[in-house]
C-alpha cells in the first residue's frame, strides 16, 4: 500500500510538471481527485480493506498524499493564472507614444450658431438672455400682450392648445411679460427660444421654430433709440452697408408699429429672385410697447416706455447662409449640417 502510495506521488508529480494551461491543469485534478473516480478518493475508500493494525499508518500517509496533491495543484493553478495575466500584458500593450486615433469632432448646428451670434451682439450692447417655459398660460401668451379673447392669433386653427388656459407659446413674448412682472425698469433683454403654431411644413414654415424677442423700457426711451438699436444690430450682423428701413404696420402690443426691411444681400438692392426684384427683404418686426401691456405688470406708462421687436432666427440662417428651404434646419442630413 505504501508502494502505491508512492508511486502516485511520483506519477502525479510527473503529470503537474507537464501541465502548462489551466485546462490540462482541470483534467490532472480531475484524474486525482474527483469524488467518484479519482485515483486518491478511490485509495481512501480502499483503507477499509486494509488491516486494522496497519491501518492508521495508511490513514495518515493517503491524507498526507491528498495535502500535497491539493497544494501542489493550487501552487500551479497561481503560476498558470500569473504567466496568463502577464501574457495578456504583453499582447494588450499600448504603445503610449504613438499618435492616438482621433475620433471626428461634432459642431454645432447652423441655428445654434446664428443664435450664438445674435446673442453676442445684444450682448454688447448692455442686454441679457432671459428664458421661460415652452407651455404658457393664455393670460402671459395672449391677455398680457393686449391680444384679446376673440383676437384672430388666438384661433384654434394657428394656435396648439393644451386645454383652455394653456398653450404651447406662439411667441417668445410671455418671457418679456413674466420678466417684467419681477424686475423693475430698467430693463433690457433678449427672449430666444422655440416656438409652435399650426403651420403646414414648406420651405419657409414649420409648425416649430426658434425666435428671438427683444425689450427695453426705461424712462425717455424713445421711437430713435429703438431705430438706432434695430439698424446697429442688422448692420452688425450683415454688415455695415446694409440699408434698412421702417414701414408701417400693426401689432397688438406695440404702438406704433412697423415692418424692418434690409436692402437685399444677395443682389445688394439691385433686385433678384430672392427679394423679388424690389431690392428689399423684410426680415423682422418691431414697435414701441403699448401703454396698455404696461398695466398688467404695474409699470408706470406716464413714466416709462419701452421698444420690442421680434425675429425669426431660422430665417436669419437663410439670409446668412443663402439656405432656400427651412427644412433642411430639421433633417439631420449630415451632407447638409457638415458644410458649417
Amino acid at each position: 500500500m505504501l508502494k502505491k502510495i508512492d508511486r502516485i506521488r511520483n506519477e502525479f508529480a510527473a503529470e503537474l510538471a507537464a501541465v502548462d494551461s489551466l485546462k490540462q491543469l482541470t483534467l490532472v485534478r480531475d484524474k486525482y481527485l474527483s469524488r467518484k473516480s479519482g485515483i486518491v478518493t478511490l485509495m481512501m475508500k480502499e483503507l477499509q480493506q486494509v488491516a486494522p493494525e496497519d491501518r492508521r499508518e495508511f490513514g495518515q500517509q493517503l491524507n498526507a498524499l491528498k495535502s500535497e496533491v491539493e497544494g501542489a495543484l493550487q501552487t500551479r493553478e497561481t503560476q498558470l493564472a500569473d504567466n496568463a495575466l502577464v501574457a495578456r500584458l504583453v499582447s494588450d500593450r499600448v504603445d503610449v507614444t504613438l499618435p492616438g486615433n482621433r475620433k471626428p469632432i461634432g459642431h454645432p448646428h447652423p441655428l445654434t450658431l446664428v443664435r450664438s451670434e445674435l446673442e453676442d451682439i445684444f450682448y454688447s450692447i448692455g442686454y441679457s438672455v432671459e428664458d421661460g417655459p415652452e407651455v404658457e398660460t393664455t393670460f402671459h401668451n395672449f391677455e398680457a400682450l393686449n391680444t384679446p379673447e376673440h383676437h384672430p392669433a388666438r384661433d384654434p386653427q394657428d394656435t396648439f392648445y393644451i386645454s383652455d388656459t394653456l398653450v404651447l407659446r406662439t411667441h417668445t413674448s410671455p418671457v418679456q411679460i413674466r420678466t417684467m412682472q419681477k424686475q423693475q425698469p430698467p430693463l433690457r433683454i433678449i427672449c430666444p427660444g422655440k416656438v409652435y403654431r399650426r403651420d403646414n411644413p414648406d420651405t419657409t414654415h414649420s409648425p416649430a421654430f426658434q425666435q428671438l424677442e427683444g425689450l427695453a423700457v426705461d424712462e425717455g426711451l424713445t421711437f430713435r433709440d429703438f431705430k438706432g438699436t434695430i439698424e446697429y444690430f442688422l448692420k452688425a450682423f450683415f454688415s455695415q452697408k446694409t440699408r434698412v428701413r421702417f414701414r408701417p404696420s400693426y401689432f397688438a402690443f406695440t404702438e406704433p408699429s412697423a415692418e424692418v426691411d434690409i436692402s437685399c444681400i444677395f443682389c445688394s438692392g439691385n433686385g433678384c429672385r430672392v427679394c423679388k426684384m424690389s431690392g428689399w427683404v423684410e426680415v423682422l418686426g418691431c414697435g414701441m410697447v403699448d401703454p396698455a401691456v404696461f398695466s398688467y405688470v404695474n409699470y408706470d406708462p406716464e413714466k416709462y416706455t419701452g421698444f420690442a421687436f421680434g425675429l425669426g432666427i431660422e430665417r436669419f440662417a437663410m439670409l446668412k447662409y443663402s439656405v432656400n428651404n427651412i427644412q433642411y434646419f430639421y433633417e439631420s442630413d449630415l451632407r447638409f449640417l457638415e458644410q458649417f
